[in-house]
């Protein structure tokens, strides 16, 4: 039951990155109106630099990718954890509003990252 879980867990968790990675792309998602200052004119900073959206979104769909097939789900874990710092922490310094629902997939990301933990041993090692 628990790896059943896991597995639609990993799936929607992977097929929300890689939508936010594709939206990196192809922009079909409009940004949302009420954002802080503070947010957006972090964002546009980060738009400045004109290779820093696409390296996130390249990571955020191979990630979701890696993330949703159980055999790569363990790289998938190490490849968004970097995506979710920034997330968690975009959020907790900037956009409180959306915290709980980060809050949701940084577990989620653990989870994976604990239950594979054998397999970053020989990192570690």
């Amino acid at each position: 039951m628990k790896q059943k879980i896991l597995f639609v867990l990993s799936l929607l968790f992977g097929l929300m990155f890689i939508n936010s990675g594709l939206n990196k792309f192809l922009n079909y998602m409009p940004m949302p109106e009420n954002l802080p200052e503070k947010m957006m004119s972090a964002m546009t900073a980060m738009m400045e630099i004109g290779w820093l959206m696409p390296l996130v979104g390249f990571a955020e769909i191979l990630g979701g990718l890696l993330f949703i097939i159980p055999k790569t789900r363990a790289l998938g874990a190490v490849v968004i954890f970097p995506v979710m710092i920034g997330i968690m922490l975009t959020h907790i310094l900037q956009a409180p509003s959306g915290l709980p629902i980060a809050l949701a997939l940084f577990a989620i990301n653990l989870w994976v990252i604990y239950e594979n933990r054998e397999a970053y041993q020989p990192m570690i090692k």
